[in-house]
């Protein structure tokens, strides 16, 4: 018995002009929801919320990668007003931006802004300034109080 080979069907590679990839013929696309547009903000503010590890890392894949700063940089980091930690890159700076995004906050410095193991911390980078700014959530708390910008427990303004 022989049998006859039947050549395979392979589709061309060109495209049929007449018709769209992915849609059927007359079927109409659901328009998409548009997100809301926010202001940016004043400066160019990138912010995220992080976490202090025991061994005082924090991070924030968004904020650090907003900075551009790389495995290797180096930061110098300082302490405002006694509780807000400022990270900016130094050739200098004795802290090294480790291969993963973030950032080691020292011991000492630490102590001195009241940071713990455990405490959540607003992160603020700042791009055009090459800085990042660490504030422990109570002085952001303070701030909201400070501005009646926190509802009462009824709901309407302190």
């Amino acid at each position: 018995m022989t049998a006859q080979l039947v050549s395979p069907v392979i589709p061309s590679a060109a495209r049929p002009a007449h018709r769209r990839h992915g849609r059927a013929g007359g079927v109409r696309s659901l328009p998409l929801a548009s997100p809301p547009v926010s202001p940016a903000a004043p400066g160019y503010v990138v912010y995220g919320i992080g976490r202090i590890d025991a061994s005082g890392r924090v991070a924030d894949r968004a904020v650090i990668g907003a900075l551009g700063w790389r495995g290797g940089d180096r930061l110098t980091l300082t302490a405002g007003d006694g509780v807000v930690v400022v990270a900016r890159r130094d050739p200098g700076g004795m802290v090294t931006v480790p291969s993963r995004p973030y950032i080691v906050i020292p011991a000492a410095l630490r102590r001195r802004c009241g940071l713990r193991a455990g405490d959540r911390v607003l992160l603020a980078a700042l791009p055009g300034e090459d800085a990042l700014a660490a504030y422990p959530l109570s002085v952001v708390d303070q701030a909201l109080r400070a501005h009646s910008a926190l509802p009462s427990a009824e709901g309407g303004r302190p």
